[in-house]
């Protein structure tokens, strides 16, 4: 599965055109690589997700076929650390 589809059915992001934006701005890595919107992304990939000032680091557990509900979104990924990011200004 693509990678900003995958964010999209995860819901780690609202949208996939948000997904894609994040990608191309250099926002999202997999395995610790900066990662474009068409990706493949497999079980057991790390992805990296910085919003803003806030950095997002889940490992992949499944990837599904096609979008699943809403209650078992959390089940695709484990969130290993969520952590803000200090400003330099």
């Amino acid at each position: 599965m693509r990678l900003d589809k995958f964010l999209k059915v995860s819901r780690l992001v609202k949208r996939r055109t948000v997904a894609a934006e994040l990608c191309q701005g250099g926002h999202v890595k997999i395995n610790g690589n900066t990662a474009k919107p068409a990706a493949e992304i497999k079980p057991d990939d790390l992805l990296q997700i910085r919003f803003g000032n806030r950095l997002v680091t889940v490992k992949v557990v499944q990837v599904p076929e096609k979008a699943v509900p809403a209650q078992l979104a959390d089940t695709l990924y484990t969130l290993l650390e969520e952590k803000t990011l200090e400003s330099s200004l």
